[in-house]
């Protein structure tokens, strides 16, 4: 996404290990928050969280150790929660950046995981009408790149030519549902839960515009371009 550098970025890691997209490298980073075992995977990806969330049933022994002497604040929560710790996660990088709408959130999630329930609850997380707070949302699920459309907001994507995106309505009906500079254009149109409409669309080489008017779009491109930093 051409617009992910234009602001100082948060960023939300979950467990397992993770890319770290080169567009990330070189960036202003605002927080890096760990949920749980994220951040041995952090960790072991070359990064530095400055905040450590959730149960703690998943980060390593060590991690805690090293978190705890680093000085990086836990946040711990009861086992017995109503949250995933990606959510509160994201929660918890909603509290650090109130008032400041310049920043962007990225999500960093496994590159392998066998936890399908996991990565639909992330998904689901993504598209929380308070994100709507950020300049823009995106993460990074595997081997799928995704942003988030919230009314208001513009999804700007340089992709190569031929590169498949789909639009999904995964949080209620959307309207007003506008895509550009793909092979099937969308003007004015309604995404229902349960359509196909936006799925396996394609770019044509040139910036896809996505808004819409109401509701939430999740655009998921399903394998990214993505480059280690280890």
């Amino acid at each position: 996404m051409s617009e992910l550098l234009s602001a100082t970025v948060v960023v939300v890691i979950g467990g397992g290990p993770i890319t770290v997209p080169a567009r990330l490298h070189g960036v202003d980073v605002a927080a890096i928050i760990a949920a749980d075992g994220g951040y041995d995977a952090a960790i072991d990806a070359g990064l530095e969280p400055t905040q450590l969330i959730g149960d703690l049933d998943s980060i390593s022994a060590e991690g805690l150790a090293t978190a705890e002497a680093s000085g990086v604040p836990v946040h711990r929560h009861p086992a017995d929660k109503d949250a995933t710790d990606t959510e509160l996660a994201l929660e918890l990088a909603l509290e650090l950046t109130v008032g400041q709408p310049q920043r962007e959130l990225v999500v960093l999630g496994p590159d392998r995981s066998d936890r399908l329930d996991h990565l639909i609850g992330a998904l689901t997380a993504l598209g929380h009408p308070s994100l709507a707070g950020f300049a823009s949302v995106a993460a990074f699920l595997g081997t799928a790149e995704v942003a988030i459309v919230h009314p208001a907001h513009t999804v700007t994507l340089d992709l190569p030519s031929g590169r498949v995106v789909s639009v999904l309505a995964l949080h209620g009906p959307c309207t007003g549902v506008e895509m550009t500079g793909a092979r099937w254009a969308l003007h004015d149109a309604i995404i229902e839960p349960a359509s196909s409409l936006g799925v396996s669309n394609e770019s044509l080489g040139a910036s896809i515009r996505i808004t819409v008017a109401t509701g939430v779009l999740t655009v998921i491109i399903p394998h990214h371009e993505a480059e280690a930093q280890r």
